[in-house]
């Protein structure tokens, strides 16, 4: 294992660097100093894992950071590669015994990169291309008629057969090995602004619909309205409501990510509700982090804290208030699933119990743990478009874990995860079909049978 000292920036950092941090927000030396480097961090990190090197850890970062605030490293090509490798998973908070908020230093890092580090012209054509695009569930839309006949005529099976996409930009043939099958729903927002409660009213919950979900998961958020419903909450879905700004704040994209935002906010304070509840555990991780995203805005500062507040996971929510409404058995005998925990709501908002005690709740239902269970599967936003060989590697490990478990279905409470996943399945001799958590309590609630028909 490398020793703090090999861990110490080298002289190649000084080759390219022409400046470090700027004073807005840069990672505090307080935070840093936490770091006691005992390498805890070193195992549970899947860029590590992958890439073997200490400055692709939490720990070699760390040192990174401080070297750059101190002005002993430059923030140069190379060092913006270290912070770029990091999934941002947070499964370091988790194993760490000194408690370093290794989230708020890299949430603190990721701007001063974008800010202050020239991408070359390939890198900023893909950024920008995602984050015109994916914060945006109608740009998504009108790219979907396409992208549908691109699929249907068989254009896709082509190109990823030619490898053509591959060589010409790893990123590009990434996004459309994940893109998922389009079908009509993707093209149409079917819930209405208010689902009433079945029976008494219990609360009054607002529903974030996401993007990615939105588009190419809308069976999930219909599940969660009707599963919302069927537990006595009166359900508001603002349709004036836009991204989480999830994608651009894990990227570095501040002022993006403030005015969405904004607009989240201002969306859900109009709807009056006892709760804002969100199916996409990196969705719901971002909400829960809008007092830090607008910490400088003195208009929206405190109004993101009463935000914060109401903001609850769907299946934490659910945990919270307790399901009032008979479960029936949802496959004839019993049914062995392996849940996926997805690392910003095991890591980021350190929900895992929860989930896990609902499926319980489901008639015939077993559940079966993977080995390295808390391994990130290489989604993480979008680091499997940016860094697609890295988040390969960690999507192949996490579908054998999965496989091996001997499950018949994968539980998955977030649509990059199941994307990723999804992909790795379909390379794999044995495939299991995957379904979002709410989606099997949807069906146990409604009386009707699993389609298991649904496959990967």
């Amino acid at each position: 294992m490398p020793t703090p000292e090999s861990a110490a920036p080298s002289a190649a950092f000084s080759a390219s660097a022409t400046r470090g941090f700027d004073p807005q927000h840069p990672p505090s030396p307080q935070l840093i100093d936490a770091c006691v480097h005992c390498g805890f961090c070193l195992t549970t990190c899947p860029s590590y894992r992958v890439l073997g090197t200490e400055m692709d850890s939490p720990r070699g970062r760390i040192y990174l950071m401080d070297a750059i605030n101190t002005g002993e490293a430059p923030l140069s090509a190379t060092s913006a590669q270290h912070f770029d490798s990091c999934l941002g998973c947070l499964a370091c908070t988790t194993a760490c015994p000194s408690g370093v908020q290794y989230d708020q230093l890299i949430a603190a890092v990721r701007p001063q990169v974008e800010r202050n580090h020239q991408r070359s012209l390939p890198e900023r054509l893909v950024r920008s291309l995602i984050f015109s695009l994916f914060p945006y569930p109608t740009r998504l839309r009108a790219v979907a008629g396409p992208l549908y006949l691109y699929q249907k005529l068989g254009i896709s099976k082509l190109v990823q057969k030619t490898g053509l996409l591959a060589k010409l930009s790893p990123s590009l043939a990434a996004m459309e090995s994940l893109l998922p099958p389009i079908t009509a729903e993707s093209f149409q927002d079917d819930l209405p602004e208010l689902v009433p409660a079945v029976g008494p009213r219990r609360y009054r919950v607002g529903m974030v619909l996401g993007c990615v979900q939105r588009v190419f998961f809308s069976d999930v958020n219909a599940a969660t309205a009707r599963v919302l419903a069927a537990n006595g909450c009166e359900v508001v879905i603002p349709h004036g409501q836009g991204c989480c700004s999830a994608l651009p704040a894990h990227q570095g994209q501040t002022a993006q990510a403030q005015g969405l935002a904004r607009r989240m906010i201002d969306c859900f304070e109009a709807a009056n509700v006892d709760f804002v509840v969100i199916n996409a555990a990196g969705c719901g991780h971002t909400l829960k982090e809008y007092h830090h995203i607008l910490q400088d805005d003195p208009e929206y500062r405190d109004r993101a804290k009463a935000f914060v507040a109401k903001v609850r996971d769907v299946q934490e929510f659910l945990a919270q208030v307790g399901l009032t409404t008979p479960l029936h058995p949802i496959t004839e005998g019993a049914l062995p699933i392996v849940y996926q925990d997805a690392c910003h709501l095991l890591h980021g908002q350190k929900i895992s119990l929860q989930p896990r005690q609902l499926l319980r709740q489901i008639p015939g239902v077993t559940l079966r743990e993977p080995i390295d269970a808390a391994l990130c599967c290489g989604s993480a936003g979008v680091y499997n478009m940016l860094h697609p060989e890295v988040a390969t590697e960690l999507g192949q490990m996490k579908v054998k874990n999965l496989l091996n478990t001997g499950a018949t279905l994968v539980a998955s409470p977030n649509p990059g995860c199941s994307l990723q996943i999804q992909q790795h399945m379909a390379g794999q001799a044995q495939t299991i079909p995957l379904f979002h958590p709410i989606e099997l309590l949807d069906c146990s609630i409604r009386g009707v049978p699993l389609p298991l028909a649904k496959t990967v």
